[in-house]
């Protein structure tokens, strides 16, 4: 990672309590923090369990997770491409993923990729791409968005569903460690509903309250459970390559 000096926090910030979104609103909208606020812990987690080695930052944008997983690791390669509305000083490759990873084979110990996938016109390609670069015993730490609305068009192709990540998975030859839903109706609904109120701001703070409040209960979190498996907002991935993959 490049000028590691200038970095500073963007989308998540460290709480007492751990990672959350940014309350700041140039960096996350208040109709976005829910989901912000979701998956800060859910890469917190998964970071802490899995990265370690030589971490691939693919799509880094801003780097939002640096500060979670630079103790962790070695050393950070950041790339993403020169078409992302979020440029920044700290690439160490700029490249179109769907054109391929330019790194050498088995250079890395983990790959981070989230909110990446459903920007990639031929996904499987970059899946193999992936367990190419990725030294056996590596993991792949992935993340991809189901109920949510197009972003970065016209750069945004793809919704997978749980069985088109295991199958990515497989065809890449690699071992599927954990899939995991994020969010249920209760958390669609809401954020649907906070993006719709986004521009009124005293209206949507209102809602994002309620909404939270609300999922916190114990009503709140059984729908949400009950019902992640039909209405995710999104997935979590964590997947391996074997010791003795060639």
């Amino acid at each position: 990672m490049r000028n590691k000096e200038q970095w500073q926090p963007s989308k998540f910030v460290r709480y007492p309590n751990g990672y959350r979104a940014s309350r700041d609103r140039k960096m996350v909208g208040i109709g976005s923090r829910l989901v912000a606020d979701i998956l800060a812990q859910a890469y917190e987690q998964m970071l802490r369990n899995h990265a370690r080695g030589v971490l691939l930052d693919l799509g880094c944008g801003k780097v939002p997770l640096y500060e979670v997983y630079q103790p962790l690791t070695t050393d950070v390669i950041c790339i993403d491409w020169a078409n992302t509305l979020h440029p920044n000083q700290f690439l160490d490759v700029e490249c179109d993923l769907n054109e391929g990873i330019e790194l050498a084979n088995d250079s890395v110990d983990t790959i981070l990729c989230t909110d990446v996938l459903e920007h990639i016109a031929e996904p499987e390609r970059l899946w193999r791409d992936m367990a190419r670069v990725l030294r056996p015993g590596g993991k792949i730490l992935l993340a991809v968005p189901f109920f949510y609305r197009v972003h970065e068009a016209p750069h945004d192709y793809f919704r997978y569903t749980e069985f088109a990540l295991k199958r990515f998975v497989a065809g890449a030859g690699l071992t599927l460690l954990s899939l995991e839903p994020y969010g249920g109706w209760p958390e669609v609904f809401a954020d649907l509903v906070g993006k719709r109120l986004a521009g009124i701001r005293s209206v949507s703070a209102i809602h994002l309250s309620l909404s939270q409040a609300l999922i916190r209960t114990r009503w709140g979190r059984n729908l949400s459970a009950g019902t992640a498996r039909d209405f995710p907002l999104g997935y979590t991935l964590v997947a391996q390559k074997p010791a003795s993959m060639l």
